[in-house]
């Protein structure tokens, strides 16, 4: 109530100062120059005899519209500049990083000074010195807080779309960082007012004839000893505004604190990985030796190294290992969402039957925008919080198809049917926070063929899901796959559900795929002791409760290490002398089965009798 009290007198004051004293403030009294403060002048006069209540009321809005102007201003300009590190490339990012701490290495006020010195002295080289010296200040802001956005999910699925900087910039980096920075900006209008006095005050600012309150309290600084008051009196304007406007921040960020919920960064969203073999006509994605390098400050590491798979239209592939096998950085790369001074490298990489090294990065950008899709696991985060379920579900087909905005709706409510979703009004209105955990992943998956993609890659989408609800992802993303011969990529930890829904299963290790082999012949046919092993740690309705479950001895190996030979040989109880130096390579082991190992296991039991009863039918 203060702050709305102190605030309302100043609006007032601005919109009627000039209005009801403004001819009194600028009427010369030759009788009354210099007068102490008396009845009819309570302040007093100055050296032409006019009114100093009359001009300190008047300037009210002479000195706080430039100071907002000038914040307004240096709000926009830094907060351009410091938001654009969350959507330019690396190199970009490092320039603009250099050039804001530079710009902060220099105090504000001087910046000031000598900018408003540079423009000339008046009120216009005023608004303008103090923006370019408040513009850092607002750009390091912005780029902590944009830094904050850029490694959430919601804007690596943006950039899966395809979507335009300018689109990233305006639609999901500013305004999930735009309350923080209104709060700044109201209370930096407070610091521009004293600035812009102070500027005045030293004659660098408002020139007579015109007036604002740093001015008035540079001429009644002449006689503060005799009459204090005409040098006072401005004083207590410029901090009565200027506490407002803080209190004004104050209370903005109180309200704030009430109900915004703080952003949590997610682990970098796991992409696809892909599957076996020989080029063909069918196959929607062909990668041949893929290899990932990471840079850090103790070296390369390299999670990556090796990777040969493919996959076909409307086939669902899974991806299983442990964790640090390199599934995340696999897919990351192939949907091209490595972070900055990644490297990835690979012999053959076709997208679409397209050889990706023959297009530009634009053309790269659009292809993936249109053909691939990635389904994270935590729906919560792949979604932005400050951007309505509607917006987010037609932005891709709107900039990529031309759709017009009915057009996109209408394709978004029959996609939120076919996830039996209701595809009203209310839902595309409704913000992610108002949804389930199931609803959000259904919405995601219908995001997710908005495009009808002929890719999508699934990062564990049933994992945070009761079993119900897991039950219900895994038949839509079956019909997905049927209704538009979409090929997905399921990584998942869970080997008994790869097993029941995917047709092919990627077993990956050490950055490699170490086995590829029918889903149907996982439990009982895989050949590769890692796979082996992998399942025998999956319990089931049979095991011996009195015996602890087989575990894997020892750890994947370290990425920022070399290794020599098979990745699995130290934790390997089948290993050869010759796989401690020679790495196998995936080589097929019969028909659809292939196995990277110099000493595959002999066929389970169970395989075998699958075998025969196989070639009896």
């Amino acid at each position: 109530m203060i702050t709305l009290a102190m605030l309302g007198s100043l609006a007032v004051l601005a919109v009627a100062g000039a209005v009801l004293w403004g001819h009194k403030a600028g009427r010369p009294d030759p009788s009354a120059v210099l007068q102490a403060p008396t009845a009819v002048h309570p302040l007093g006069t100055d050296r032409l005899g006019r009114d100093l209540l009359a001009r300190l009321l008047t300037a009210t809005w002479l000195s706080l519209l430039p100071a907002v102007v000038a914040t307004l201003l240096g709000a926009t300009a830094g907060i351009t500049l410091g938001a654009l590190t969350a959507v330019v490339g690396g190199r970009a990012r490092r320039l603009l990083g250099a050039l804001i701490n530079l710009l902060l290495a220099f105090p504000a006020l001087l910046v000031a000074m000598f900018f408003a010195a540079l423009f000339g002295a008046g009120a216009v080289g005023a608004v303008f010195a103090l923006a370019v010296a408040f513009a850092p200040g607002f750009a390091r802001i912005a780029q902590t807080l944009a830094a904050g956005v850029a490694g959430t999910d919601f804007m690596a699925a943006a950039r899966v779309l395809g979507l335009r900087r300018h689109r990233l910039l305006l639609r999901h980096v500013l305004p999930h960082i735009a309350e923080p920075l209104m709060l700044s900006t109201a209370v930096a209008a407070g610091s521009a007012l004293v600035a812009l006095s102070g500027l005045s005050f030293l004659g660098l600012g408002v020139r007579p004839p015109s007036y604002d309150w740093g001015l008035l309290l540079s001429q009644g600084l002449d006689r503060i000893y005799t009459e204090p008051l005409p040098a006072v009196a401005p004083g207590i304007a410029i901090v009565y505004a200027a506490v407002a406007f803080q209190l004004l921040g104050e209370v903005l960020a109180g309200a704030a604190a009430g109900r915004i919920r703080p952003l949590r960064r997610e682990a970098p969203a796991v992409r696809p990985a892909r599957v076996d073999r020989p080029a063909g006509a069918d196959h929607v994605l062909e990668v041949e030796d893929l290899r990932v390098a990471l840079p850090t400050a103790d070296g390369a590491v390299r999670p990556v190294r090796g990777v040969t798979l493919a996959l076909r239209r409307g086939e669902m592939a899974g991806l299983v290992g442990e964790s640090g096998s390199g599934k995340s950085v696999t897919a990351l790369a192939l949907a091209d969402l490595l972070p900055d001074g990644a490297r990835a490298t690979w012999r053959t990489h076709r997208f679409l039957g397209v050889d990706a090294e023959s297009l530009t990065r634009k053309e790269r950008r659009r292809q993936l925008a249109t053909g691939m899709a990635v389904v994270f696991q935590n729906p919560a985060s792949a979604f932005n919080p400050s951007l309505r379920i509607g917006t987010q579900m037609t932005e891709a087909v709107r900039a990529h198809h031309g759709a017009s905005r009915a057009e996109a709706v209408e394709q978004a409510r029959d996609r939120l049917q076919r996830v039996a979703l209701p595809a009203g009004h209310r839902l595309l209105r409704s913000r992610p926070f108002q949804l389930s955990g199931g609803q959000r992943q259904r919405v995601a998956i219908a995001t997710a063929s908005m495009m009808r993609p002929a890719l999508i890659i699934a990062d564990e989408p049933t994992t945070a899901l009761d079993v119900t609800v897991q039950r219900q992802i895994m038949d839509l993303l079956r019909r997905i796959r049927h209704d538009d011969a979409t090929a997905i990529l399921f990584i998942s930890h869970d080997i008994a559900l790869v097993a029941d829904a995917c047709d092919r299963v990627l077993v990956m290790y050490g950055g490699t795929i170490v086995e590829n082999l029918p889903a149907h012949e996982l439990a009982a046919c895989a050949r590769h002791p890692y796979t082996r092993m992998l399942v025998a740690s999956v319990p089931d309705m049979a095991v011996d409760r009195d015996h602890p479950l087989p575990t894997i001895e020892g750890g994947p190996p370290d990425p920022s290490g070399t290794i020599s030979g098979c990745p699995f040989h130290d934790r390997c109880p089948h290993r050869l002398d010759r796989c401690a130096v020679e790495s196998p390579v995936l080589a097929p082991l019969e028909p659809g089965h292939d196995v990277a190992c110099w000493q595959p296991l002999p066929p389970a039991p169970s395989c075998a009798r699958r075998e025969t009863e196989e070639v009896e039918k």
